[in-house]
């Protein structure tokens, strides 16, 4: 079978899947994987034949893909600011609003006077571990720290820090039931936010293969985090520290009022212009 070929079948066999762009992105991404060809190099070499190899394991990963189960955790891998992490099972899989929140964290940070230097940064939920490291290697003078519940998920988060050579401190904790006992000049976050009742409105690929824990919240109360978060912040928050939340767009207001005690707290929105982001001044 020719790379023509392939992408040929590939659209045909995912059709109920993806929509055309989507199907030609990810043959794309997946012979670069596999062959080692870039988009100019599969043009160049459309009608060259696939080794047997790599026809199999290009059939394989079709077969993977008919499941349901996200590419990114097929390929193990996904880019995410500009650095390729490591993804599983375990982990959510980055988000683009999550590049947002990074986006607004590391202008902020980088306003102030010693520009991340010495600063003590906390993230609330490690998973894959992309905030923390990002932010390590923004501000690489930082101390950065990273609180995670799954054990599972710190495994990856680990594997992530030392293919990036970025020293973070990874906690195992029930951030729920921890207190804190130390200060932080910045507290960052995007904490499990869909409530149980939106269930429904999750899609069965995302249900169906990232972990539960870390997408819904684990009580009736969807806002549970960020008051655990918000009373932490009282004492455990510098004064004129840095807050930077992911939110549920739905609970925007809702959010921002817990925070009414800073001294600065706005309530930002996404690209898509969904109330997605709290930044804080305290």
């Amino acid at each position: 079978m020719t790379i023509s070929a392939f992408k040929k079948y590939f659209k045909a066999a995912l059709s109920d899947l993806y929509t055309e762009s989507e199907s030609a992105f990810l043959t794309s991404l997946f012979i670069q994987k596999i062959v080692g060809f870039d988009s100019f190099e599969q043009r160049r070499f459309s009608e060259q034949e696939l080794l047997t190899d790599d026809e199999h394991q290009l059939h394989e990963l079709v077969s993977a893909l008919k499941t349901g189960r996200p590419y990114q955790q097929i390929l193990g891998e996904t880019e995410f600011y500009g650095m390729t992490f490591l993804v599983d099972e375990h982990v959510l899989i980055p988000r683009p609003e999550t590049e947002e929140l990074l986006e607004i964290a590391i202008r902020e940070i980088q306003n102030l006077e010693n520009n991340g230097l010495g600063l003590k940064i906390l993230d609330i939920g490690t998973g894959s571990g992309v905030i923390p490291l990002v932010l390590k290697k923004h501000f690489p003078e930082a101390e950065v720290s990273s609180i995670d519940f799954s054990e599972k998920a710190l495994k990856t988060a680990n594997r992530n820090a030392a293919y990036h050579q970025l020293e973070v401190k990874l906690i195992h904790a029930d951030y729920l039931n921890t207190q804190l006992d130390e200060e932080y000049d910045v507290i960052i976050s995007n904490p499990p936010y869909i409530g149980i009742e939106e269930e429904t409105e999750i899609e069965d690929s995302v249900k169906g293969f990232e972990p539960t824990m870390a997408l819904f919240s684990p009580t009736p109360d969807a806002l549970i985090f960020y008051r655990k978060i918000a009373e932490d912040s009282r004492e455990h928050l510098k004064n004129n520290g840095l807050l930077f939340l992911e939110i549920n767009q739905k609970l925007g207001p809702e959010t921002l009022e817990l925070y009414s005690y800073f001294s600065n707290a706005q309530l930002l929105k996404d690209l898509s212009e969904n109330d997605r982001f709290i930044y804080g001044r305290k």
